[in-house]
């Protein structure tokens, strides 16, 4: 078949490098059009762009769904990850066999924007993905194929994406197949329905008077965007890995720290997490360890 890819982040890059292996044609690559990051307001292309410059491939950036406009006639199908864009049924419509969606729940279990990080925030046994025909809902649409994996309750979302969008090619590669024997695909129920709402800055700060594992549920989520975070001495400090702790057995307080030559502890209502990873403010990631030696900090200190 003809063949389009609309994405934007790494996720979508998995696929797209299937693609150029397998027996389709990769006609076109659609991404979001680039925006301003980091403080200083630089423009920075997607990871599907970069990686077509890296291919010699073209790719056409779109800002919004009139954009794909006479873009389509000419495709069999279009395989969207991750694209950003909501798409009216006049748009998805175009190509022969339309948009299918690899999405990273198994539907209808976390429908938006956030699918992987609701799942592990909520402390989900399991995570999936499918491979469904886009309509003009939020994921409702009929699916082709779906998969389901056991959690790791100590991988992150980045972790969780880049395996999953591994896992995904060979579903992306059977629904194609399906697509080609006129599989018809199953229409979703609505029972077990959940919305994956975007994560915005202000629920990521972390309310130590929550339990150990909600929070630790929350830090492994939210990393790497917009990264759990908390206040240090007036100073924002995110948080971007953290485990259990169970052999120190004094109590802390919500909040309260607790620094030993190699452990940074902090107190929860029912427990105590240790804190592996941070990015303090204006500075970049590094172990716990190394930013409280260098914070030097003295008993009775807390977060938040």
């Amino acid at each position: 078949m003809r063949i389009a890819l609309a994405g934007t982040p790494q996720i979508a890059v998995p696929t797209l490098e299937w693609l150029l292996t397998s027996d389709h044609e990769l006609v076109r690559v659609f991404t979001t059009s680039p925006k301003a990051a980091g403080r200083g307001g630089h423009i920075v292309k997607s990871d599907v762009a970069r990686w077509c410059e890296q291919k010699s491939i073209d790719c056409i950036e779109i800002a919004k769904a009139d954009d794909f406009q006479a873009k389509l006639d000419d495709i069999d199908c279009v395989i969207v990850i991750a694209f950003g864009i909501l798409l009216p049924q006049n748009i998805l419509d175009q190509p022969t066999h339309g948009f299918i969606n690899l999405h990273f729940s198994e539907l209808p279990r976390w429908r938006g924007a956030a699918p992987v990080q609701r799942a592990i925030e909520h402390g989900d046994t399991h995570l999936g993905i499918t491979v469904f025909s886009l309509d003009a809902g939020m994921d409702t649409g009929p699916t082709f194929r779906s998969a389901t994996r056991e959690r790791d309750p100590q991988m992150r979302t980045s972790e969780v994406l880049e395996y999953l969008a591994t896992e995904g090619v060979t579903l992306i590669k059977d629904s194609l197949a399906d697509i080609s024997a006129g599989v018809v695909p199953i229409v979703q129920g609505s029972v077990g329905a959940s919305i994956a709402s975007k994560i915005g800055k202000d629920e990521a700060l972390l309310d130590w008077n929550l339990n150990a594992d909600v929070l630790q549920r929350k830090i492994l989520a939210f990393y790497p965007n917009p990264i759990a975070r908390t206040f240090f001495r007036g100073d924002l400090l995110k948080i971007t890995n953290a485990v259990l702790s169970t052999t120190y057995e004094e109590k802390l307080e919500p909040g309260e720290l607790h620094v030993s030559k190699n452990t940074v502890l902090i107190g929860t209502s029912d427990g105590i997490l240790e804190i592996l990873s941070v990015i303090p403010q204006g500075k970049s990631e590094m172990k716990a360890a190394d930013w409280a030696r260098g914070a030097r900090i003295d008993l009775g200190e807390y977060f938040g």
